[in-house]
């Protein structure tokens, strides 16, 4: 499958002009340190559950989350590790979380950060939690983390439309690594997707993932390893 540049298109209903460099716990070095030691993890059998790394995100994200204030939600995805620590920056408490089997849901409620391994599992909850903050008055806002294989599902569009009809306090960041698992935009749609680009409040970027949709890219022989365990 040729490979292509990752493009994040954001779905904005409020102006973004705020910035808390303060919170930003990680630095792209200290990122790609983190996802090179989990690969390695993984590699040697340590780590029993799928993972879903994306080296070559991390510019994007980090100016990202300088917008992103304590107090924030922030709903995620399987492929959630960046996100965790630049909000939270536990790198062990993550790794801890990887290790016990936990990569595709390290939800930590103490910084209003949750996922799902559900392929657009957040999305409408991120849209309900918004709903409910702007009722309140609150000043919080939401960000709400999306592969573009969750734009094949139809309540994304239903979320995104409510969203930007009610103009609530809710930012969608859609992460386009074109592939639902191994499958290209081009193969699911038969376009090349850029249209989404198009609607009303939407920005674009792009990066290309250093790693597969989950695993490092060679064949681990658990059962081996396992036995090598006992």
């Amino acid at each position: 499958m040729a490979s292509r540049p990752y493009r994040t298109v954001v779905l904005c209903s409020t102006n973004i002009t705020r910035q808390n460099t303060e919170s930003l716990y990680m630095t792209k070095e200290q990122l790609i340190q983190f996802e090179q030691e989990i690969a390695e993890l993984f590699k040697q059998g340590k780590i029993r559950c799928p993972i879903h790394l994306s080296s070559g995100n991390e510019d994007k994200l980090i100016e990202i989350f300088k917008h992103i204030w304590p107090g924030d939600y922030v709903f995620s995805t399987h492929r959630n590790h960046l996100h965790y620590l630049l909000l939270t920056g536990d790198t062990q408490g993550l790794k801890d979380k990887i290790l016990a089997g936990d990569s595709m849901h390290t939800c930590s409620p103490k910084h209003n950060f949750y996922t799902s391994s559900i392929v657009a599992g957040c999305v409408a909850i991120a849209c309900g939690v918004a709903y409910g903050i702007k009722l309140k008055g609150d000043k919080r806002h939401v960000w709400c983390f999306l592969g573009d294989a969750a734009t094949d599902e139809g309540w994304t569009n239903e979320a995104l439309k409510y969203a930007a009809g009610k103009d609530l306090p809710i930012t969608y960041v859609l992460e386009d690594n074109n592939r639902s698992v191994c499958t290209t935009i081009q193969q699911r749609w038969g376009t090349d997707g850029k249209g989404i680009g198009e609607l009303s409040k939407l920005m674009v970027y792009q990066y290309t993932c250093g790693y597969p949709h989950a695993g490092v890219g060679t064949f681990i022989d658990l059962d081996s390893m396992w036995k090598d365990d006992k």
